[in-house]
């Protein structure tokens, strides 16, 4: 990756902001991270005992509908839960956990008093009430599971993505930046040097050439001295 980048200051220090924002990010989804973790944690144990719950009203359920049956047989029960008048009333809501939008179900007339549920009191016995009650209770539970499972799934599936996330700054983008970060040093430093050293170069030959004239200067001064002393010296014709 390193070699598609131009080794310039401007890129450097771009790069550079970029792994400022990357380092942030980071150390930003990591605490997001945690935090849905340590969420997920607590909607998984409300989870578990909602799951014992659901077993525990499934099964009573099931024993006081078997026993409402022998006793009054299938026609009555039917006819029991064919005379509800009013059905239960889910709403659902949203919440915010994290930044992670989970479902809040809400419910109402669910649980009713024996006069509620449509058939009478005098025409129905105990076994049919105790049926009746078990499973206002059952479904209680399985609107309470329905939302806590969901809530779980969304956090579970925002805990991998951001999971991804971090590890894809970490292990990816964050190295190849800091690659091409030290590239780009290496590089400007190697230019530097060869900068340095074309200057020295430079002022060698300057310096050189300065020595050269100098010399040149002096011999030609010391031939122009030496020119009067040797015409001065020859005899005249007079």
């Amino acid at each position: 990756m390193a070699k598609d980048v131009k080794p310039t200051r401007k890129e450097l220090m771009q790069i550079e902001d970029r792994i400022d924002l990357s380092e942030r990010g980071h150390g930003t989804l990591e605490k997001k991270r945690d935090g849905l973790i340590m969420e997920f944690m607590d909607i998984l144990d409300q989870a578990q005992d909602v799951r014992g719950e659901l077993s525990e009203d499934y099964e009573r359920a099931q024993k006081t509908i078997n026993m409402a049956r022998a006793m009054e047989g299938d026609v009555a029960v039917r006819g029991a839960a064919a005379a509800l008048q009013e059905h239960p009333e889910i709403t659902t809501e949203s919440k915010n956990i994290m930044g992670v939008v989970v479902p809040q179900i809400e419910s109402s007339k669910v649980t009713k008093s024996l006069d509620q549920r449509g058939y009478g009191i005098m025409g129905t016995s105990a076994r049919i009430d105790e049926a009746a009650e078990a499973y206002e209770d059952l479904l209680q539970s399985i609107i309470l599971a329905a939302e806590v499972e969901t809530a779980m799934k969304k956090m579970l599936r925002e805990i991998e993505t951001t999971k991804r996330r971090v590890n894809a700054l970490e292990f990816k983008l964050l190295p190849d930046l800091y690659e091409n970060k030290e590239y780009i040093e290496q590089k400007l430093e190697e230019q530097e040097r060869e900068e340095i050293f074309r200057l020295k170069k430079i002022k060698e030959k300057k310096e050189a050439e300065e020595d050269e004239e100098k010399e040149l200067a002096r011999t030609q001064r010391d031939a122009e001295e030496r020119e009067p002393a040797t015409a001065s010296g020859v005899p005249g014709t007079n």
